[in-house]
């Protein structure tokens, strides 16, 4: 994300590329810029519009709609299929990838958000932009005291946490792993904060279980106190098979001679497959 007047940037690296992820990097964003813009530019992306009517008006993706009315903040859609349109954007995602992406070493998600961080406050911010001929970072300190407030925590909650049902046996899946809760909680929805590290499952307002981040696909990370109490399964009643007593069948075995009177008194010339074709079918 790219601030217009500062040339101020966000950069953040994600696993996924869903719309909860989409929103919760908008909100981290307006974090590090201190404080919310009054309309964001997007591309015509799936997170953000669905596609457009008959009459040209575009079919909003809900979720993101709900985030946007919530927070106030206005959506304004490139034109599609014209990447000038975000220009800004555009030569910002092909100076990450000159310039920090080339000389990036990292072992997590979270080493390399740091870095990128870093990167951006004492590489990014300092550079004299090509375009403004100042620092974003002198000139972000004159856009901040255009930015609004955030709103309360307790209005960004619902797109920080992403809904998960409970699974049977007592793991919720979540980019890739398995977290365990409470073998009460099977078939119930918990809401999941991901995280870098750890990955908190919430009971309402309360933590439920905290995680640390599975470190491989397909991970199971076993809760404390996950299977105490769970009672055994009652063994089902089997049921008697009864035995079916079926009739005899007797198959009448003819000699060829038979099908050959039947054919004409011609002779087959390949008797087995013909005595085999003629057995099925009569």
């Amino acid at each position: 994300m790219v601030l217009a007047w500062s040339r101020a940037r966000y950069v953040e690296v994600v696993r996924r590329a869903d719309v909860a992820t989409f929103i919760r990097c908008h909100i981290n964003a307006f974090t590090a810029f201190g404080g919310l813009v009054q309309r964001c530019l997007s591309d015509n992306a799936k997170v953000v519009v669905l596609g457009r009517d008959s009459a040209g008006e575009p079919v909003w993706n809900r979720v993101f709609l709900d985030f946007a009315l919530r927070v106030g903040c206005t959506i304004q859609l490139c034109a599609p299929y014209r990447a000038q349109t975000k220009g800004r954007v555009e030569s910002g995602v092909k100076y990450v990838r000159g310039n920090f992406w080339p000389t990036a070493e990292f072992t997590d998600e979270a080493d390399l958000n740091g870095q990128a961080r870093t990167w951006v406050e004492t590489v990014a911010h300092q550079r004299v932009h090509g375009t403004t001929r100042e620092q974003p970072a002198e000139r972000r300190i004159h856009e901040r005291g255009h930015l609004r407030p955030l709103p309360s925590e307790e209005r960004l909650v619902p797109f920080l946490r992403d809904a998960r049902k409970v699974g049977r046996d007592g793991f919720v899946a979540s980019e890739g792993g398995w977290y365990g809760v409470p073998w009460q909680w099977a078939g119930q929805i918990v809401p999941v904060a991901p995280a870098p590290n750890p990955v908190t499952l919430w009971a309402g307002t309360q933590p439920l279980v905290v995680h640390p981040r599975a470190m491989q696909p397909g991970q199971r990370l076993i809760a404390p106190g996950q299977w105490p109490g769970l009672p055994h399964a009652t063994p089902r009643p089997v049921t008697p098979a009864v035995a079916v007593q079926r009739p005899a069948v007797t198959v009448e075995t003819r000699p060829l001679a038979v099908y050959d009177a039947r054919g004409g008194g011609a002779p087959c010339s390949r008797p087995s497959k013909c005595a085999s074709r003629w057995s099925t079918s009569g």
